[in-house]
Parts: structure tokens; C-alpha cells; sequence
């Protein structure tokens, strides 16, 4: 099928280039020259593992390429994607809908027969009903079947969610889409991926309410973790008691500083505004939200009273800026937080990202970035674990000692345990567990 991708950011490029590499063509559009500029010539503008192999193959093969001709890529397909950017409206929270809602007018002017118009974007319910009627009203001749079909890629694994999905989710009122959409996911049919037809506004409210589902489960895990210190209980082994329970499940039960990135806090809000105009108030969301964002800022404060209480005058080194391993999103990520406290209380701060340091340069001011883990932790008083990337996994203690000018480790992800940090002579304080490495 001839299928064409509005919006080349991570949605639209990982989109796009898993359909081509199912043998579909694709172009992918963007307005961005720049942007489709660099991906001529190979350049991927995000950090996914396997995506720059995977552009490159299909861009090979022919079934893959990129352009900024909306007129003449929309005109050759039989299905048209809009995957660009819905972030939160300044001002109120709710998700901004003018590139949407431009991608359809666009679109309308352009298409010739029958297309399906998909809505891969994360939009709040009666979108779709919003775009078929910028469509009617731009082109009434135009013959189209308006779809939505919301994506559920992790960063960092998402060529993998793509190709091999919990679910495929389908929402339409019109069911001349419903051949079309099956042969546009034919390929995953040997992997026994559920094909979930639904209505359009449930297929819309069905992104959402996942995506508040799986923040609340994480802020409910921080919450026990902020106990089990009290108590003196082991949060990881709270998790696994209470994970091992199929009716729970054992994902997102992993205490940390907060969660970030570029879905569950504007979703969360967005699917709260929502509900507010609709006079059906998700408290439990709200509540959410609200815990959230105080978390991350609590972080900063931990590492402050892990230091002593007064971190005025010295260094803290923090390693990990992106929202999580194996991307370079900074969008809402911990540290941002977390340094803005430890700034606020008169600390200078170093870090380091194995992929993140570009963006973190646009977000973050007045440090100092380092080369790695051990440039950061030179001088330091304190060093803090904001983000669990690989490399931060098997650090040589005895050179961190050597370098640091106090042992002082704060793990907000509990990569390490207790007694394989403190027989180092690190001074070592982690998420929702006892201080001297053992339960009561």
C-alpha cells in the first residue's frame, strides 16, 4: 500500500519506517526542510536504538522515503497518518490541536479518491469528529474515512512495541476503513498481534486512559516507597510481592524520582481537562498529577538532606538528564527538577548523559557537562543517579572515591544495593529502602 506520514518527529518517523520495512511505501512529510534535509542524507534526528539501520535499509530498498511535498504525497496514497506534535496549550493544559487540525486541511486539499485519513497523534475524544469536519467543510467532494489509531511505543524500545504490539487499536465509524486498516497491519498477522476495532471516540479515550493508567501506577509505587522508608520495609520487595499478582502485574512498579517525557505529563493533563469540561472530574488523575510533580522536586530535596541539610558552596554531580535510558527526550525529565533544587539551595552542579547532553544544554543552565560518568563526579560532593542508563550500572567505586571530594552516593533509581556501595566507604541513600541495607 502507498501510505504517507504527516509529521516526521519520534511517532511519525519510527511509524513510518516500521510500515516500510513491513514492505509498505512511505513517504514520510515534514514542513521542517531542515529535518527532512538531514534524513536525505541518513541523518536521524532522534536517538532510538535500531532506528538509523532501519532508515537506511528501507530508504535502500526503495520503500522508504522523505519529502516536503504534502500536495503530491497525499494525492499517490491510500492511507494518510497525521502524527504531528499535540503538546499542552499554554495557559489551560488542554492538548494543543493546531497542527492537527492544519495537517487536515491540508490533507483535504490534496487527496484524489478514496483515503483513509488516520489520526496516529495523541488527541483527546471528538478529534476525529473535528477533523472530518474540517475536511467536509474544506473539500466537500473529497471521499474519505477519518480513523484513529493511536500508537503505544515505548522510548527506547519502540521499533520492538511496533513490530510485535500488545494490541492494535482502530477506531471508526465508517467501515470501508476496516479493510483498508487490516491490510495496512497484514504483516504482524504471524505475530498474533489483536486487532481491536472500536468507535472512533473510544479508540481516542483508550490512549489516554492507558497512559493515566500506567502514571498512576507509578506514583502509587512512589508513594509506598516514601513509606517503606518510614516503616523501615524494602519498596523493590513490596513491588514484587504485590507484582507477582496477575491481576496487577509486575511493569511500572519500579520507585524512582517521578515520571517525565513527552506522553504521561501532557496526557494526564489533557485527559483531566477533558473530563473537566465534560463535568465528569478523574480525581484519581488529578491527584496524580498533583503528586507528580511535587515528587520531583522532593528528589532534589532528598539529595540535600542526604548531604547534610546545607549544600551551599559545594558540587553535586548527577548522572542521567534524559526522562530514561536509550533516549535523548528531556521533555519533563526528573533532573530538570532536581537540579533547579539543588541550584536553589546554592549547589553548583556537573552532569553527564550518554545521549542526552544536546538537549539537556537547551533545558538546563549554569552547569558544567562532562565527558562521562567519572569527569562529572571529579570534585564532587555528593553524586546522584537520576537516570538508570546501562553505563551507570557497574561504576568503579574506587576510582568514583578516588575523585570525589566526599563518597556520597544518592541512587533515585536503586540500581545498587546497600552493602555492595557502603563496603566502598560510600555514605549511600536510595527510594524506599532502609538506610542500613536491611528490614526491621
Amino acid at each position: 500500500m502507498h501510505i504517507t506520514m504527516i509529521g516526521s518527529g519520534y511517532v511519525g518517523l519510527v511509524s513510518g519506517v516500521c510500515f516500510a520495512d513491513f514492505g509498505h511505501n512511505v513517504i514520510c512529510v515534514d514542513k521542517d526542510v531542515g529535518k527532512i534535509e538531514a534524513l536525505l542524507k541518513g541523518e536521524i534526528p532522534i536517538f532510538e536504538p535500531g532506528l538509523e539501520q532501519l532508515v537506511a535499509d528501507n530508504v535502500r530498498a526503495g520503500r522508504l522515503s522523505f519529502s516536503t511535498d504534502v500536495e503530491a504525497s497525499v494525492a499517490a496514497s491510500d492511507v494518510v497518518f497525521i502524527a504531528v506534535g499535540t503538546p499542552s496549550r499554554r495557559g489551560d493544559g488542554h492538548a494543543d490541536l493546531s497542527y492537527v487540525y492544519a495537517a487536515a486541511r491540508e490533507i483535504a486539499e490534496h487527496v484524489k479518491g478514496f483515503t483513509v485519513i488516520v489520526t496516529k497523534s495523541t488527541v483527546p475524544v471528538g478529534t476525529g469528529d473535528e477533523v472530518e469536519r474540517i475536511i467536509r467543510e474544506t473539500n466537500p467532494d473529497a471521499d474519505v474515512a477519518v480513523v484513529s489509531n493511536p500508537e503505544f511505543l515505548r522510548e527506547g524500545a519502540a521499533i520492538e512495541d511496533f513490530k510485535r504490539p500488545d494490541r492494535i487499536v482502530i477506531g471508526l465509524n465508517d467501515d470501508r476503513a476496516r479493510g483498508v486498516m487490516t491490510e495496512v497491519y497484514r504483516p504482524l498477522y504471524l505475530n498474533q498481534a489483536p486487532l481491536l476495532f472500536t468507535a472512533r471516540r473510544t479508540s481516542e479515550l483508550i490512549k489516554y486512559a492507558a497512559n493515566a493508567f500506567l502514571a498512576m501506577k507509578i506514583t502509587f509505587i512512589n508513594e509506598i516507597a516514601d513509606l517503606c522508608e518510614k516503616v523501615g520495609a524494602n519498596v523493590q520487595e513490596v513491588s514484587r510481592g504485590i507484582g507477582l499478582d496477575g491481576r496487577i502485574g509486575s511493569k511500572f512498579l519500579h520507585a524512582g524520582p517521578g515520571y517525565g517525557g513527552s506522553c504521561f505529563p501532557k496526557d494526564t493533563l489533557a485527559l483531566a481537562k477533558t473530563a473537566q469540561d465534560f463535568d465528569s472530574p478523574v480525581r484519581l488523575i488529578e491527584t496524580t498529577i498533583s503528586i507528580n510533580d511535587n515528587r520531583k522536586r522532593a528528589m532534589g530535596r532528598k539529595v540535600i538532606a542526604a548531604m547534610g541539610g546545607d549544600i551551599r558552596g559545594k558540587t553535586v554531580a548527577v548522572l542521567g538528564l534524559t526522562f530514561k535510558p536509550n533516549t535523548d527526550d528531556m521533555r519533563d525529565s526528573p533532573a530538570i527538577s532536581v537540579i533547579q533544587t539543588l541550584q536553589d539551595g546554592g549547589a553548583t552542579v556537573t552532569g553527564y548523559d550518554p545521549e542526552g547532553m544536546d538537549n539537556a544544554r537547551q533545558l538546563i543552565n549554569d552547569i558544567t557537562y562532562a565527558d562521562d560518568a567519572y569527569g562529572a563526579a571529579r570534585g564532587a560532593d555528593a553524586l546522584v543517579i537520576v537516570t538508570e542508563w546501562n553505563q551507570f550500572r557497574a561504576l568503579d567505586f574506587a576510582r568514583l572515591k578516588s575523585v570525589m571530594n566526599a563518597p556520597v552516593l544518592v541512587d533515585l533509581r536503586n540500581i545498587y544495593r546497600h552493602d555492595e556501595v557502603t563496603k566502598h566507604g560510600f555514605v549511600y541513600t536510595s527510594i524506599g529502602r532502609p538506610m542500613n541495607g536491611a528490614e526491621l
